[in-house]
């Protein structure tokens, strides 16, 4: 009955993600990490609350009890999602978008694993394959490479490794939560999910930033604008996730979900205006000879930063002035 549904909520989900994510990037300047975290969350709200009432009116159908099975799960996945993003942002400001985005999508071979454990959601021969070679794929297009005999710094590939991990756990979770609730109409236990996981999530960086960084609490609420544009992506990227968990494993969800570097890279060229490192256009199949490359390097040497060695962020001073 479902067939493909769940490959067409995972491109729109990984498209919307791509538009939060530089949203979110953005943002970071002024709110700092944390507070561009939130804000995923904190205008997500609204619209998780508002997507869960439009399929209870067109259903005609209440949401199912939540019981303890379903609250654990989902609180799991909550936390661990905002752990992810935040280390996701801090990535960001160390490399660029598109090859951070890369790091973090080592996830497949993570989530196909904790789904086996914890999910008993098997994997065939092809599709362990699959994961791999993908998997591969963006290692290749992301592996520091050495620019005037010193090597780029680990702390991004870290950073970036360590978020698709906890997004890798998040997924797991909140599929785990779904199944949980027993709701035989999927769209409305994705929906009802969704609701409680923003709500935890709200709750919990709120009372974080009330207490410990209160100023930037109320700088989130100043700058609502650009940040109910972010909320509002994703909180549909976020709805178009859990439909597509709904109906099929996380390591599938997550294998195709890799087209998000298609989707980064076309970002990252129209509003950050940065260029892939040799190494990943060799990844990508653009295959330029490296003569070119390193002149090409050598050319826009003035206009980048010194520290990061032509990865394609723009210097700070120049950077804040594009993104604001």
């Amino acid at each position: 009955m479902t067939g493909w549904l769940w490959a067409i909520f995972t491109i729109l989900a990984a498209g919307g993600q791509t538009l939060r994510n530089a949203m979110q990037k953005e943002l970071t300047t002024t709110l700092g990490t944390v507070g561009a975290t939130h804000v995923r969350f904190l205008f997500g709200l609204p619209f998780g609350l508002l997507f869960l009432a439009l399929v209870v009116i067109a259903t005609g159908s209440r949401p199912a009890p939540l019981n303890g099975t379903m609250l654990a799960w989902t609180v799991g996945a909550a936390l661990a999602q905002i752990c992810a993003t935040a280390l996701l942002l801090a990535a960001m400001r160390e490399r660029s978008f598109v090859v951070t985005i890369a790091y973090s999508k080592t996830e497949p071979v993570q989530v196909a694993l904790f789904g086996l454990i914890f999910l008993g959601d098997r994997l065939s021969p092809g599709l362990v394959a699959a994961i791999l070679i993908a998997t591969a794929g963006v290692l290749l297009m992301s592996w520091p490479r050495r620019v005037g005999g010193e090597a780029l710094s680990w702390e991004p590939a870290l950073l970036g490794i360590g978020s698709g991990a906890l997004f890798a756990i998040a997924a797991v979770g909140f599929r785990g939560g779904i199944r949980a609730l027993g709701e035989s109409n999927f769209v409305l236990a994705a929906s009802t999910t969704l609701a409680l996981g923003l709500v935890i999530q709200t709750a919990a960086l709120s009372l974080y930033l009330l207490l410990r960084e209160r100023e930037n609490l109320f700088a989130i609420f100043r700058a609502w604008r650009p940040s109910l544009s972010a909320g509002f992506m994703g909180a549909f990227a976020s709805q178009m996730w859990f439909l597509a968990f709904a109906i099929e494993s996380a390591a599938k969800v997550r294998t195709l979900a890799l087209v998000e570097i298609l989707f980064a890279q076309l970002v990252s060229r129209q509003m950050f205006r940065q260029s892939l490192a040799s190494r990943e256009r060799a990844a990508r199949g653009q295959g330029r000879e490296r003569a070119s490359s390193d002149r090409a390097a050598t050319h826009l040497r003035p206009t980048w930063t010194q520290s990061l060695h032509g990865v394609g962020c723009p210097a700070k001073a120049e950077y804040t002035g594009l993104i604001r």
